[in-house]
């Protein structure tokens, strides 16, 4: 009987040491607006998948997804300010 063996080492092999790096974390901490707004809206789809959503829901969509857009347009100017860009 022969042995199936990978070709390559596991992609998490050698991970030992690795954290996030300073950058990584304030890269992550600027973004949590977005994460948490998408999660928000992630949350109401959910929240309507297996029923007719009612006038509650569907308020609770609409303000959701505002909600995501808005902090990703803050996102976004803050990117653009950061890089020098002007509107």
């Amino acid at each position: 009987m022969s042995h199936i063996v990978t070709a390559q080492d596991a992609v998490t092999a050698s991970a030992d040491g690795i954290e996030p790096t300073d950058a990584e974390l304030d890269a992550i901490e600027t973004e949590m607006p977005v994460i948490l707004a998408d999660l928000e809206l992630l949350d109401a789809h959910i929240a309507t998948l297996d029923r007719t959503p009612s006038e509650l829901d569907k308020r609770r969509l609409r303000r959701a997804r505002r909600r995501a857009l808005a902090a990703r347009l803050e996102l976004t100017n803050l990117s653009a300010m950061a890089a020098g860009v002007s509107a």
